[in-house]
């Protein structure tokens, strides 16, 4: 009996140890399909999930008035108190961040300074935010108009552009390779914003913002300004390089995902390609405009 009892424990045991290894087989099946497709682009890949700070769960952003905008990081509010075109209205920053800002005597400034904690300023941007010490109330800036952007060879054009990380990281190759302005639309596209200016690293305070209502009728307004336009697609017939022509150029780009809309494709003159030999064929939106813009100006200086 006592053999026959063991035996039958063996065996259980046998089985269960099979089932747990098929189960573990078919699970490692499941996790390379899912990698494969992932790798494909079927399926998006899960974001990392990110820790915390302390205090994020129970933050609410305060309440902004429309002509309210807090700007906060040290390279950000130094370039924001640099632009006469700003109306600022409060610094709020710790004794050390005043000091890394290095702005000079803070009479001269002309509005109100307050020593603060860092976390009073987590009160009003939240714990997330990488503040650095320092916060700007201020204004948005001047709206500016199409025409005024008839003497600027190169401008760049975003077709709902959504992240505002994107946008900042855009706006910075705009400045270096001297674009006259980023023009946007009003809806779908991040507004003048402390993450927008955060992530432009003070190129938000260097070049024209402009976000327009209809973006069909203001790349008709471009043409009339003399600007051929033309629009980055993946698919696009002809390679960037010979597509330019004209002295005046204007680099329409599309959204992360979706690309340039119907209504874009048949309004801008042309519609070309960055020529990658690689095996992956797109781009980040914000690499993409870096290297059209690189190429633009090389045309340009032709």
């Amino acid at each position: 009996m006592s053999k026959d009892r063991t035996s039958g424990r063996s065996g259980l045991e046998n089985t269960a140890g099979d089932k747990s290894a098929k189960d573990t087989h078919y699970a490692a099946l499941r996790r390379a399909h899912r990698d494969a497709k992932r790798e494909r682009g079927e399926i998006p890949t899960p974001q990392p999930q990110k820790r915390k700070r302390p205090g994020a769960d129970g933050w609410k952003p305060p309440a902004l008035a429309p002509d309210q905008v807090y700007l906060y990081g040290l390279h950000t509010v130094r370039a924001a108190l640099a632009n006469p075109e700003r109306k600022n209205i409060k610094l709020s920053a710790t004794q050390n961040a005043l000091v890394r800002l290095e702005i000079g005597p803070v009479e001269d400034l002309g509005i109100p300074v307050e020593i603060v904690s860092p976390q009073d300023i987590d009160k009003v941007l939240g714990p997330e935010a990488i503040h650095q010490g320092v916060m700007l109330e201020t204004r948005p800036l001047p709206v500016r108009r199409l025409e005024a952007l008839k003497d600027s060879p190169l401008l760049l054009v975003l077709d709902q552009v959504t992240d505002p990380h994107n946008v900042g990281a855009i706006m910075r190759s705009a400045v270096a390779f001297d674009a006259g302005a980023v023009i946007t639309t009003q809806r779908h596209s991040p507004t003048e914003s402390g993450v927008l200016a955060k992530s432009a690293s003070g190129a938000l305070e260097l070049i024209p913002y402009i976000q327009i209502t209809n973006l069909a009728d203001a790349l008709g307004e471009l043409h009339r300004l003399g600007f051929v336009t033309i629009g980055l697609d993946s698919e696009g017939p002809a390679p960037l390089e010979g597509t330019f022509s004209g002295q005046k150029v204007a680099l329409v780009l599309g959204s992360e995902g979706k690309g340039l809309r119907q209504k874009t494709r048949e309004t801008v003159n042309a519609l070309a390609r960055l020529d990658m030999p690689g095996a992956i064929k797109s781009l980040n939106v914000s690499n993409a405009a870096a290297i059209a813009l690189y190429a633009a100006r090389s045309y340009l200086k032709m």
